[in-house]
């Protein structure tokens, strides 16, 4: 009897697809920065709630604290350990694709769809500009 090694199934939801536009990768990579910095914020707030000061905390000690409570982030966020990169891709990223495939080849900005005129722009004493 064999048995089949057991995957990670977090891979599989982390991994970027192969079809990915370089919208899409860029976004990935400003999800996980996102998350890096909120686990940072969120090591940084345990680690001050923590009882007191220890016989051996310096200004020195505290910096290699912050240090390394940084690079645990970061590690943490490129693994999505927390998943929220892999939260905000999922969320926003179908917005992504559908403002993508909306945008006309050229770039421009899609025109508005509506038979109204354009809206004027009031100026700031409330008159419409000219």
């Amino acid at each position: 009897m064999t048995t089949a090694p057991i995957s990670n199934a977090t891979a599989a939801t982390t991994a970027a697809p192969a079809t990915a536009s370089p919208e899409q990768a860029k976004f990935r990579k400003a999800a996980q920065a996102f998350e890096a910095v909120f686990v940072r914020q969120l090591i940084g707030s345990m680690r001050s709630a923590s009882e007191g000061d220890g016989i051996f905390d310096s200004e020195a000690t505290k910096q290699f604290q912050d240090m390394s409570d940084a690079k645990t982030a970061d590690a943490m966020a490129s693994k999505g350990a927390l998943h929220i990169a892999d939260m905000l891709v999922k969320q926003y990223g179908a917005r992504l694709a559908g403002s993508a495939a909306a945008a006309p080849a050229t770039g421009a900005a899609p025109a508005p769809a509506s038979d109204k005129p354009a809206a004027s722009v009031a100026a700031p004493d409330g008159k419409p500009a000219q």
